[in-house]
């Protein structure tokens, strides 16, 4: 099931068609929309290495990273949007036509007992204020994907990694990158990133690795045509108001003595309102099932009552919409009702994670569901959104 993540990630991602692009350059001003031919395909190819930056909170961290020295390659394939593109969709030049792709990525700590990961994602890096014919250019990135290849903690075989408890983990990219354009198909960056590992509580340890590594990296376009970096005028987005429900499923690990996952779900109910195409906020509520109050182990003589099953609370509701059907979405909730057997050891609960439209107003996302620092689990959500008004301008051109 955790596999499921990656191909959400990547199908999302890849779902609006895009053109990559080292450098941001613009064709003879005097060509006009209708003289211009559609633009083809812009593809680049990067390499990354990366080094340093173990972040060691806390005594399990530095009990474990000791001794270790983390360093990471990265190879990207992206494509990225000119444009005749923005003709379709509008947030192709809001976002200063981004870069979509796929990444494969190897790394190491130098210590046997964390293993050598690797990771696969899909990614979106947005540039940064570009300028025409600028040999520099800027970006940040957000990328999420599936890990593998961690030697996750054992009692016995592998007492000493005391921060992951299973091989195959999520991976969660941010990055900043600064470039320098050599020639027209070459150029060099460099950058810092934030990486985090984690399983969402579906084995333990879940304390999770993080990283904040620098990196030095070598980009490679094909062709050397000059990007079409022109844009129109876009219109101003009404404030449009949505009542959307969503329902949720995953798995946890209460503790180490308790070696079964238990089933756990969550409803949700929100209204949130546009806030230009960029963003939308909101609030709403959300409930909490957790099949593991019905053990007498882990709730004791209150195992079986709802109130040991249930938990709920209200919570802020924010979306970074990147584009008319994927968005990043995000929750900061505070508890009136929770049980600590249950994992809830905090007041307030916090959302992160990914969803797209995949039929209309249906959506379907994955996300991490998190105390504080760590992971409650992860939920893989579906829902429908009810549009309460309308926009000024279709964000899709057609």
């Amino acid at each position: 099931m955790r596999s499921r993540i990656l191909a959400f990630v990547i199908l999302a991602l890849l779902s609006v068609r895009t053109i990559a692009q080292v450098t941001t350059r613009i064709k003879n001003p005097k060509d006009s929309l209708e003289s211009h031919i559609p633009a083809k395909t812009r593809l680049i190819f990067q390499l990354e290495h990366e080094s340093g930056g173990e972040l060691k909170f806390n005594e399990r961290s530095k009990e474990t990273l000791a001794d270790s020295y983390y360093s990471g390659l990265n190879f990207r394939v992206g494509f990225q949007t000119q444009f005749q593109d923005s003709l379709r969709s509008i947030y192709n030049e809001i976002y200063n036509y981004p870069i979509y792709g796929i990444g494969i990525y190897s790394s190491t700590f130098g210590q046997e007992h964390l293993g050598h990961p690797f990771a696969l994602y899909g990614f979106v890096a947005i540039p940064i204020k570009p300028k025409v014919n600028s040999k520099w250019n800027f970006n940040y990135r957000i990328a999420l994907g599936l890990s593998g290849r961690f030697n996750p903690y054992n009692e016995e075989d592998n007492p000493f990694n005391l921060l992951i408890g299973s091989k195959n983990n999520v991976f969660i990219d941010l990055g900043l990158q600064a470039n320098y354009r050599l020639s027209q198909k070459f150029q060099v960056g460099a950058g810092i990133a934030f990486h985090h590992f984690s399983n969402g509580a579906l084995a333990l340890p879940n304390t999770g690795i993080n990283l904040l590594p620098l990196s030095l990296s070598v980009a490679y376009t094909p062709t050397n045509k000059p990007f079409d970096y022109r844009k129109s005028r876009i219109p101003k987005m009404e404030e449009t108001e949505e009542l959307h429900f969503n329902y949720a499923f995953g798995f946890k690990q209460i503790d180490r003595e308790h070696d079964g996952q238990y089933f756990k779900s969550t409803l949700g109910a929100y209204y949130s309102k546009h806030l230009g195409y960029k963003w939308r906020l909101g609030a709403g509520m959300d409930a909490f099932y957790s099949a593991s109050g019905n053990d007498t182990e882990v709730a004791g003589d209150k195992a079986g009552k709802f109130s040991a099953l249930f938990s709920y609370g209200p919570a802020f509701y924010i979306d970074h919409v990147l584009n008319s059907r994927l968005y990043i979405n995000g929750n900061v909730g505070v508890y009136l009702h929770k049980n600590k057997f249950n994992g809830e050891n905090m007041p307030v609960f916090l959302r992160a994670g990914v969803r797209y439209k995949v039929y209309k107003d249906f959506f379907a996302g994955v996300s991490i569901k998190a105390h504080g620092g760590k992971a409650d689990f992860i939920e893989w959500t579906t829902g429908y959104g009810f549009k309460l008004g309308k926009k000024q301008a279709n964000p899709e051109r057609n």
